[in-house]
């Protein structure tokens, strides 16, 4: 059956009987689609390799992962296994020439080097099983259709994919912050395909820039696409609503993790108490009061790359204060307690602008 329609398999075993079956499935659904786009149908991005796949981020049905009262949240927490493995995707309809030879595989496999996706095993870049790589002279390694998939939402996660051409094998990504006085702001340590937005993200036009490679080390003109369609990154509505809740109050506790400073392996529950002044850290169990001060231009909180629930806290001193909302959120969900981290971050940068913001208009 393979052979009929020309798939046919390097060596006959289970394994590449299977993986050609896949193959065969996916050239009769991009006839399908072809077909379907030439009759006028609109094509949306749909999940053509793991139809059981289920989006990382929460539904906007489901419950709110935090408590409506601006002054508390809860303490609950279960660990859910975190799938860096996003949806195939395909959107538009100008490749139809080249749908029936492509041959989708799994996602991008991490390369050694950093910052690095090559096309095979598992990618999102899709290679031409005829496609011959080229000498010297031939055109440059490009990349087709290069876009952002995913919801531009605190706490999703975005992924950059595309089609390759002339052979390329191998894809450098940096995703940058694009901010309002024009700075180009590179984000350290996204350097893969995926990238999960953050509070730092707000305010800012996100992008991801792709280099392509192939197999001679030659590279390609680098390729850039911006996310939420060139438009700047805000907090989703669920968001916001919470933010405003805290600042109208006047104050807001958060329930969260700190690492000790005598224990740099041990995390105590302590209480982040937000006001429109200041903010003080309490441990939970004794109401030890661990750090009171005013806001001030000094003060940092800086959140690291990836899917985590920790930022850092540098205050006006100088001293560094990791936070982590691990098991803080609820219902118990990591995406949730990934939304609490910036939750507290945003609108303790709030509350601080707030208070810098009066203290000038004072001096004034």
């Amino acid at each position: 059956m393979l052979a009929e329609y020309n798939v046919r398999p390097p060596q006959i075993n289970a394994s590449t009987i299977t993986t050609g079956a896949k193959r065969l499935y996916q050239q009769m659904y991009w006839k399908i689609r072809s077909l379907n786009d030439s009759l006028g149908d609109v094509n949306q991005p749909v999940n053509i390799y793991n139809p059981n796949h289920q989006q990382a981020t929460p539904s906007r049905n489901e419950p709110s992962p935090y408590n409506m009262d601006a002054n508390r949240n809860p303490l609950r927490y279960a660990q859910g296994p975190s799938n860096r493995h996003a949806e195939q995707m395909y959107h538009g309809s100008h490749f139809q020439q080249d749908i029936v030879s492509t041959t989708p595989s799994n996602y991008f496999e991490e390369n050694v080097r950093t910052g690095e996706a090559r096309v095979d095993g598992d990618s999102q870049l899709y290679r031409h099983d005829n496609q011959d790589y080229p000498a010297d002279g031939d055109p440059l390694p490009g990349i087709e259709g290069f876009q952002i998939v995913g919801e531009p939402r605190l706490g999703s996660t975005l992924t950059a994919c595309g089609f390759p051409t002339n052979g390329t094998t191998l894809c450098n990504f940096q995703w940058v912050r694009h901010l309002e006085n024009g700075i180009r702001q590179s984000i350290e340590g996204a350097t893969m395909y995926d990238y999960v937005v953050t509070a730092d993200d707000v305010g800012t036009l996100l992008a991801v820039d792709c280099t392509p490679m192939d197999d001679n080390g030659r590279q390609g003109d680098l390729v850039t696409e911006f996310a939420n369609n060139g438009n700047k990154i805000t907090c989703d509505p669920e968001m916001q609503s919470h933010i405003e809740a805290c600042i109208s109050s006047g104050r807001a506790d958060f329930e969260v993790f700190v690492l000790q400073a005598y224990s740099p392996e041990e995390w105590e529950l302590a209480t982040l108490v937000l006001t429109r002044p200041s903010y003080q850290i309490k441990f939970k169990h004794t109401g030890e009061v661990i750090f009171d001060e005013k806001y001030s231009p000094n003060l940092q909180t800086k959140i690291p790359n990836g899917r985590t629930t920790q930022f850092v806290l540098v205050s006006s001193t100088g001293a560094n204060l990791p936070f982590n909302t691990q098991g803080l959120s609820e219902p118990n969900n990591e995406d949730h307690d990934v939304r609490l981290r910036d939750l507290i971050v945003l609108v303790m940068r709030t509350f601080q602008k707030k208070a810098l913001d009066a203290k000038r208009k004072g001096k004034a």
